[in-house]
């Protein structure tokens, strides 16, 4: 018995002790050693080494809010501008608050202790501990009937363009205000980054579309443009060569939307296809209660989510998204040089007849008598 055990041969817990000059990327590599801070360092290496890669396309999918707490600000956009983000999938409610910053509003620290009712009195609303002015509601609400009341919005429409031509307004708006980075909608724009709304009547942008409806606004918002575009920018990632790798902050519609990418391929269109190559997922959901947002990359390869062959290239971090997405964000900026970006919101059509010509081509029934 005198032989190690291969279960021994694991790198040694001896991690370097903490001091003034220690750099993220020296933290989460040399002291994150066990629980879930040693999957949040799995989430560093397999974000930075393996799916940024030049060939990897790279969806994000946000749920919860993120962007009243000014992640926009400090993680999503610099990830945009950085090319480590190729294209998003998120509720429309934090593309609403996202807005604020955009135009000027603001969004303030607070005491989630407070009364509920006095906040009331006060015409205070709160996301738990940000608190912000009713006003900054009322003033966002005006901006995008505003914008939406233009003629070029008088037609059908994806989610992708939708979101496009909203950036192109916060983005002169913060031209005008003289504000910088403020907005990942106006990000967006300027990189040509697709962004997706899985729910899009679920949220304040889309009362406010409804709303415009009843005064015969004739935007509509086309949900299958969404499903056959986002499944159009996997296909293409595949076929031009390269991997498809998600990166999923929280669970939820768009942690689904996100996936089910490949199974609109397979399942659906009939293509050939094998699931996602890499999957990366924040999140504080249990697995064991059945709901999409705990459940984990195994289980998606069940569905064709995930392509069995690349499990290992897989890794869930149970931990709050606010405090393990600025890390990974950070050891990656700090770690990567910045990719060519995709700008796949200008390829769409493109991208759109391969999975037109594919669907097209005949195929051997899939369905068992």
């Amino acid at each position: 018995m005198n032989q190690k055990s291969q279960f021994l041969k694991g790198k040694k817990i001896d991690p370097a002790a903490i001091h003034s000059d220690l750099r993220i990327p020296e933290l989460i590599d040399q002291v994150f050693c066990a629980y879930n801070a040693a999957r949040l360092r799995e989430a560093c290496h397999l974000y930075a080494r393996q799916m940024l890669g030049d060939s990897v396309t790279v969806g994000m999918a946000l749920s919860g809010a993120l962007s009243p707490a000014g992640m926009g600000i400090s993680t999503f956009i610099p990830l945009i501008e950085s090319g480590f983000v190729d294209w998003i999938v998120t509720t429309g409610a934090n593309l609403y608050h996202d807005a604020h910053f955009g135009i000027g509003l603001e969004m303030h620290f607070g005491n989630p202790q407070t009364s509920d009712v006095v906040l009331r009195e006060e015409g205070v609303v709160r996301v738990y501990d940000i608190f912000f002015d009713y006003n900054v509601l009322l003033s966002t609400d005006a901006f995008f009937r505003e914008v939406i009341s233009t003629p070029e919005f008088q037609q059908e429409m994806s989610t992708a363009e939708f979101h496009y031509r909203i950036g192109k307004y916060v983005n002169e708006r913060e031209k005008v205000l003289g504000l910088k980075n403020k907005s990942l909608l106006a990000a967006a724009y300027r990189c040509g980054l697709p962004v997706y709304t899985s729910s899009p009547g679920d949220s304040s942008i889309g009362m406010n579309v409804a709303a415009k409806a009843l005064e015969g606004n004739q935007l509509r918002l086309d949900v299958c443009a969404d499903v056959n575009e986002t499944a159009a920018i996997v296909l293409e990632a595949k076929r031009a060569g390269g991997k498809s790798a998600v990166f999923i902050c929280g669970g939820g519609s768009p942690k689904n939307f996100i996936l089910q990418t490949e199974p609109q391929l397979q399942e659906v269109l009939g293509i050939a296809e094998k699931g996602h190559d890499y999957f990366l997922q924040i999140t504080d959901a249990r697995p064991d209660t059945g709901g999409l947002s705990g459940a984990t990359p195994s289980e998606a390869v069940s569905w064709g989510k995930v392509d069995p062959d690349q499990l290992p290239g897989t890794v869930v971090c149970y931990c709050d998204s606010t405090i393990a997405v600025p890390l990974i964000a950070a050891y990656a900026i700090a770690t990567r040089a910045p990719r060519k970006l995709r700008r796949l919101y200008d390829r769409r059509e493109d991208l759109m007849q391969r999975l037109r010509d594919e669907y097209q081509k005949p195929k051997s029934s899939l369905v068992q008598e």
